[in-house]
Formats: C-alpha cells, sequence, structure tokens
C-alpha cells in the first residue's frame, strides 16, 4: 500500500509541475507586476482536476485525501508559482461536502469540481472583529423564504475572481445567545449575481499580489435554500475545515522553503567572490543547511497531521504544529536566500523578492503564529486561557 501511495504522489508531483513549468518565473514575475490574476494558470490547474482534489468522485472530483490536496499545492509554490491564488477552491467546498443538502451537493460540487462555477471567496473576517470571529456583526436576517444580509467584510480573497462566496453572518444577535458560539449561519452567496444588487467589492492594495478585497452587504437578498446546514450552527461547520486549511497552509510553506534552499543553493554553488563560489564559506553554507534542517521537521509534521485528518482522527495539535512549524521554516529558509543573494536578492529578475513577500504573509494568516501559540499553551498544554 505505501508503494501504491508513493506513485500515487510521484505522478501528482510530476503532473502539476509540467503545468507549473508552462508558466514560469517571468509569467509570475508580471502578473506580481500588474497585479492582475493568473486566469490562464488557474484555468489549466482546474481543468486538469488538480483543484477537485477532496471532492468525491460521484460528483466529477478526485476523491483524495487532504495528504494528496497538500501534496498539489506545495508542487506549486515549490515550482516558483503561488498557490494561494487558487488553494481556496481546494478547501472552502469542504463545509459544503460535509454539512450541505443533498440537493446542494449536487447543484454545486460538479461545478465547482470543473471550474464552471469558481468557489474561492470566504466572508468571515470583518474590520472590527479581526480573528475574534465571534463578534462579527454582519447579520442575515430571515424574512420568509429568504435572508436579508447587511455588513462588511475584509481580506475577502479573490472575490473579484469567485462565482460564489462561503458567507458566515450572525442569524441570531449576540445578546439573544446563551454562548457566542450560537446564532451564526454559512451561506452559500451567487456572488457574480449579487454583485450592484446588495454587494459592492472593493479591492485593498497590499504588499502582495493576493487579490484581496473589503466586501460590502446592504440588503443583499439570500435564498433561504442557501443555507448550509442548520441556522445558527455555522460556526461549528467552519471549525471543521480550519485543520484542513492549516495543513494545505503547511505544505505551501514547504514548497516555498524548498524553493528558497533550492534557489540559494545554486546561487552560492555558482556566484564567485574573492576567487570562489560563496557556497563554499560556512557563514553562506550553515543558514541554509539549518533551515533545509527545518523545512525536513516541518514536512514531518505536516504529513502526521495529513495522516490523522485523512483517518478521521483528531488532529487540532498537529495541524495547528504543522503550520507554526512550516511558516517559521519557509520564512527562515527566505531571509537565508535573500541573504545569499545580497544586494542581487532585491533585483525582480531573481523572484527572491517576491517569494520573500509572498511567504511571509503566513507568519499571520490565516492564522497568527501567536493565537498557534496559545492554542497549544491551553489546550494541549493545560495553561490558563490567555485571550
Amino acid at each position: 500500500m505505501a508503494n501504491q501511495h508513493d506513485e500515487i504522489h510521484r505522478d501528482l508531483r510530476n503532473g502539476v509541475r509540467r503545468i507549473c513549468d508552462r508558466y514560469g518565473p517571468a509569467y509570475w514575475r508580471e502578473l506580481d507586476r500588474n497585479g492582475e490574476y493568473p486566469t490562464a494558470f488557474v484555468d489549466e490547474i482546474t481543468a486538469a482536476g488538480y483543484l477537485a482534489a477532496l471532492i468525491p468522485e460521484e460528483y466529477g472530483g478526485s476523491g483524495l485525501g487532504v495528504t494528496e490536496a497538500s501534496i498539489i499545492l506545495e508542487e506549486i509554490n515549490r515550482s516558483g508559482g503561488n498557490a494561494a491564488v487558487c488553494h481556496a477552491q481546494v478547501y472552502i467546498m469542504g463545509a459544503l461536502l460535509r454539512h450541505g443538502s443533498k440537493a446542494q451537493k449536487q447543484a454545486y460540487l460538479p461545478g465547482i469540481a470543473t471550474g464552471d462555477l469558481r468557489l474561492q471567496a470566504f466572508g468571515v473576517t470583518e474590520p472590527d472583529a479581526g480573528t475574534d470571529t465571534l463578534s462579527i456583526s454582519t447579520q442575515a436576517v430571515p424574512k420568509g423564504e429568504r435572508y436579508v444580509v447587511n455588513g462588511q467584510k475584509i481580506w475577502t480573497s479573490r472575490a473579484q475572481h469567485s462565482d460564489l462566496m462561503l458567507l458566515l453572518a450572525r442569524t441570531t444577535p449576540l445578546d439573544q445567545v446563551s454562548k457566542r458560539t450560537e446564532g451564526l449561519s454559512l451561506f452559500l452567496v451567487h456572488l457574480r449575481e449579487a454583485v450592484g444588487k446588495g454587494v459592492e467589492i472593493r479591492p485593498i492594495e497590499t504588499m502582495i499580489n493576493h487579490h484581496t478585497t473589503q466586501v460590502f452587504f446592504d440588503d443583499l437578498e439570500v435564498p433561504a435554500e442557501n443555507l448550509i446546514g442548520e441556522q445558527g450552527r455555522g460556526f461549528r461547520y467552519i471549525l471543521d475545515g480550519m485543520n484542513a486549511e492549516r495543513i494545505l497552509i503547511a505544505a505551501e510553506c514547504v514548497g516555498d522553503g524548498d524553493w528558497f534552499i533550492e534557489t540559494a543553493s545554486r546561487y552560492a554553488g555558482g556566484r564567485e567572490v574573492f576567487g570562489r563560489p560563496i557556497g563554499a564559506n560556512q557563514g553562506i553554507q550553515f543558514p541554509i543547511a539549518r533551515a533545509y534542517a527545518h523545512i525536513r521537521a516541518a514536512d514531518l509534521m505536516r504529513y502526521r497531521a495529513a495522516e490523522l485528518y485523512d483517518s478521521g482522527e483528531r488532529c487540532g495539535a498537529e495541524a495547528n504544529m504543522a503550520k507554526l512549524l512550516a511558516a517559521d521554516a519557509s520564512w527562515e529558509a527566505a531571509n537565508a536566500c535573500l541573504q545569499t543573494h545580497g544586494g542581487f536578492g532585491f533585483a525582480r529578475e531573481y523572484d527572491v523578492e517576491r517569494k520573500f513577500r509572498e511567504t511571509r504573509l503566513y507568519q499571520v494568516a490565516p492564522i497568527s503564529t501567536n493565537l498557534v501559540l496559545a492554542y497549544l499553551a491551553q489546550h494541549v498544554l493545560g495553561l490558563p486561557r490567555s485571550y
């Protein structure tokens, strides 16, 4: 069985790499310079079925596990690309898959699998709530056969490139619930149809080409049939998918880390100063080697967390540790790579500065390193809650 899995994983890597090879550094560099979305790349990686890895075969997907999905995203980043432009298509639909009705699955999953429907936007974070999701104030008020939504979301990436949005909103006011985790509901919003009819999308300029936005809701009407699962249980539904998200982000960080290590090693071996390759100097060697060791250690935790997830076992601690360790290791590798290149690391033509900016995000999102540490302290080590 192990050999069979190894063969599947090798085929996945080779297939993804073949596509990525057609979208080399110049492609991503130009997109970054112009703030454009990689439509051609996303179309091709979708058409090949890779973004439907977690969708069951009966709905047109591959029926693979989080382990395999993580390999796909890792390989995109290792090739020098940026899986963040499409990674949400892999895991956002998990809430629909696990908690949606049969009719909803039949209506949406086949289209998501083929790419005819893009589910890239996840409307959770709000300006006044941040990571404190239970304090969100966007409201969805039930009125007959529909809900009327008012509020605002921020850091909603790829909303301009998504047909559907998964939206978390409060259906019962916070002062009317016994627990803060209650009263939040999850909806599928037909984003394309809603723009200009209750939805306004405003791009946010950021230091990376992440296609992130603010989304404003003004009396948006959402059909009651677009409610996922039961009203008031939305927070539990999104928690289900967060472990998968952390594992997949960890894999992206591993991919980034390997890109930095390979790029730094290649440059250090060929760049000569004072009559010899700079890679012969321990001051260059050691930071690269240490970062490599940390990437490999983080990779082991990523695979352990994915194994537990795919087996249906509890993996909260492992998923969080995988994300923490991989984000730290990729950032360490990024610094080693930039330092190795010296002044050339700041030149766009080398792509180091672009990848440097991209991997820095994962110290902050989708969960900050400090919140991971707080989780481990409280839920694993039994220390008093810090927030």
